[in-house]
């Protein structure tokens, strides 16, 4: 079994996304536009339902949430688990962690046919080590490693347990 480091945990990790949650409400203050919160699919969407949670109480807009299914090394097929009209709506991708930036990058990619008002990104940890022209907007924790680092955000029950490095 390969040791794991702790990075964040359960609690930590819960007040990140508390306060991540309180930015977005800021900046979406004063907004009458719909938001649609897209989850990558897997920790990702685990992180965007628990935004959305979050965000509930703080935001008086019409909000949806729906996932991005990919393959994250090799993202030829990109759906959405609803087809929604992104036009003039403010759109949040979520993941579990930003490596590359590739999994956000083609992501986003369906969405080059509408014209939102808006597209943000999150992620609960973000590596900085990108190849691809994504900038996080909401981050929980922006780490420092190596290439060979593997960092694994743990799910369980709907929960996030907490971050690792492998």
């Amino acid at each position: 079994m390969e040791a794991k480091n702790q990075i964040l945990s359960k609690e930590v990790a819960e007040k990140k996304m508390q306060r991540i949650a309180l930015e977005i409400a800021g900046q979406l203050y004063g907004e009458n536009v719909p938001l649609i919160i897209i989850g990558i699919t897997g920790s990702g969407m685990v992180v965007a339902e628990k935004l959305f949670e979050l965000l509930r109480p703080l935001v008086q807009i019409p909000m949806e949430i729906i996932s991005c299914n990919l393959n994250k090394r090799n993202p030829g097929v990109i759906s959405y688990s609803k087809e929604i009209d992104f036009n003039n709506k403010n759109v949040l991708l979520v993941d579990d962690v930003t490596n590359s930036g590739r999994t956000l990058l083609y992501a986003l990619k369906p969405l080059l046919q509408y014209s939102p008002r808006s597209i943000q990104t999150m992620s609960l940890v973000e590596r900085m080590h990108k190849s691809f022209p994504i900038k996080v907007d909401y981050i929980g924790l922006s780490i420092a490693t190596t290439l060979q680092d593997h960092i694994q955000v743990e799910v369980e029950n709907g929960q996030v347990m907490g971050a690792y490095f492998l």
